[in-house]
């Protein structure tokens, strides 16, 4: 019989054994995730064996009508605000956790919770709304108890873009767009959270000096469950134009270019990983939380995904989607005028890295349409049958004004660089998927991204069901691909994090806690010759997207 390890180990004090390496939960240990994103509230239990055991959700247009919003948000009539009520996403929680006790869900048996919250969002809690927090009465719903305790009623959000002057200041303030992604890991961007409160005391000067605190959506969250206001984490902090993601503390050229004492009403930030303290009294006597409970730090969305997808050193995820998004892990990170450097959410060493891309599944169902007849069977057999490296054709296709690169149009090279007007279509249908990974590649490296030996890409979305198309992104990154599904993964992220949570201090890591969750299944693997075609293509394709850049637009 193999021994089991109980002593000295932080994992049994977490209701985790290990016996030779494999975990094992005590009975009752749960642990509860939340991600308050868009269009839902959303809960994921996991047991100590890294077993979901209960999931929950309320979807805020259909169950919470009275709030009358289309796909969780308000667009205002200049079609650039775009704002969320707060006392929506309150709702949503006292509607949450009615359902899950009408289930019998076994409250008093979670051990830890954390969450995630739409990135970005700001939350602007009224004067005297701490000593609300403090005093909140069991036999009411939390919608009624917080009715008054927010200065601002519509939250902005990811979505609204109505800061464009506040973006220009501040990246006057610190001395350049590039200075700014230097310090904050990006340039100024409309939906980050410092340009919104410099939007907000500039047009609502009096709902501003009603605010005693400002919250992320993720420490709003947290917060509700501390009965207090939670610090703001360093990884969903750095979606903030805000935080210095090397100091991790916050910037005072950007703070004193926002607002004046901003530090006072932002509150210090914290490791993603820190226990912020134990669940407030009001959920342990109106639900049966254990007093013991532990509200772990709330983080942004994105950052709660790459948990839940447990990605490693060196892995790479490509969302194949409407847009295409890639996420990274990266420890040397060099910022630049596009995409994002986070602090990383699991590891205070390290960072991630996030890549938006708009041409995506739209522009490859348009040149199937042409080249293919719309038929993806026949989409496939042209990419099977065209060779690695394409005979040095390279295209560009962005059908609409894209993020990364800032380009439009197609743009179609020949093997000696020159540009051409047409390919043949199976030319064609290699030249966009070959394109469209080279650039993934390409600015993925440009933001610290380093191929290693051990690398996995990790694919989702609906063209990750392609295998030809899989097949292309593996022969790019020369590395296996893996498909997984990121339906839940900021919930699931969460729940991780909670349990990783009441174990970081005692130094044990994030991929140790979830090592045993299931796998992602390997799709493909690369062409013994992908390394040699493509790391001399990629040096092409970079010297072709320099070119297409200077060309005047239409």
């Amino acid at each position: 019989m193999r021994s089991c390890l109980f002593t000295v180990n932080p994992l049994r004090s977490a209701g985790v054994s290990v016996c030779s390496g494999r975990m094992a939960a005590g009975r009752d240990s749960l642990y509860l995730g939340l991600d308050f994103s868009t269009q839902q509230l959303k809960a994921v239990v996991i047991d100590g064996n890294l077993n979901v055991v209960h999931q929950s959700s309320v979807q805020f247009d259909s169950e919470l009508p009275d709030f009358r919003t289309q796909g969780g948000v308000h667009i205002h009539t200049d079609r650039l605000t775009v704002t969320s009520p707060v006392l929506m996403w309150v709702q949503a929680l006292d509607l949450l956790l009615d359902k899950m006790k009408r289930a019998a869900f076994d409250f008093a048996g979670v051990r830890a919770l954390s969450g995630s919250g739409q990135q970005h969002g700001s939350v602007f809690w009224r004067t005297g709304a701490s000593e609300t927090l403090k005093h909140l009465d069991p036999d009411h719903n939390l919608e009624q108890l917080l009715h008054d305790s927010f200065s601002v009623s519509d939250s902005p959000v990811w979505m609204d873009s109505s800061s464009s002057k506040q973006c220009l200041d501040l990246e006057a303030a610190a001395g350049g767009a590039e200075r700014l992604a230097e310090i904050t890991g990006s340039r100024g961007y409309e939906r980050f959270t410092g340009n919104q409160i410099a939007k907000l005391r500039q047009t609502r000067p009096d709902e501003f000096m009603d605010t005693e605190r400002i919250s992320l959506v993720s420490s709003f969250a947290a917060s509700l469950f501390l009965g207090g206001y939670a610090a703001i984490d360093y990884s969903d902090g750095s979606g903030m134009n805000l935080l210095d993601i090397r100091t991790r503390n916050w910037s005072q050229i950007c703070l004193e270019a926002t607002a004046p004492h901003l530090d006072q009403l932002l509150g210090a930030a914290l490791p993603s990983t820190s226990v912020l303290g134990s669940i407030s009294s009001y959920f342990v006597h109106r639900f049966g939380f254990s007093e013991s409970c532990r509200v772990v730090s709330f983080t942004g969305d994105n950052p709660a995904s790459l948990a839940g997808m447990r990605l490693q050193p060196g892995d790479i995820a490509v969302s194949l989607g409407t847009s295409d998004t890639v996420f990274l892990w990266v420890q040397n990170p060099r910022p630049a005028l596009e995409g994002h450097v986070f602090c990383s959410p699991v590891d205070q060493e390290a960072f991630m890295a996030l890549l938006c891309f708009k041409n995506g599944s739209l522009t490859r169902e348009h040149i199937s349409n042409e080249c293919a007849g719309g038929s993806w069977e026949v989409f496939s057999a042209m990419l099977r049958e065209t060779p690695l490296g394409n005979d040095g054709n390279i295209g560009f296709y962005f059908d609409t004004m894209e993020i990364t690169p800032p380009a439009v149009g197609i743009h179609r090279f020949d093997s000696e660089d020159s540009e051409v007007s047409s390919f043949s279509p199976q030319v064609e249908v290699r030249a966009l998927v070959e394109g469209q990974f080279l650039s993934r590649r390409l600015h993925a490296e440009r933001l610290g991204y380093s191929i290693l030996p051990g690398t996995r890409v990790l694919a989702t979305g609906g063209a990750s069901s392609n295998k030809e198309i899989l097949q292309v992104l593996s022969d790019v990154f020369n590395a296996p691909v893996y498909t997984i599904d990121l339906s839940d993964s900021a919930c699931l992220g969460s729940a991780y994090r909670a349990l990783h949570g009441l174990l970081a201090e005692s130094g044990v890591s994030f991929l140790d806690v979830v090592k045993n969750a299931p796998e992602p299944q390997r799709t493909t693997t690369p062409h013994p010759s992908a390394k040699q075609v493509y790391d001399g293509m990629l040096q092409r394709f970079a010297r072709l997207e320099e070119r297409v850049l200077q060309k005047p637009r239409p």
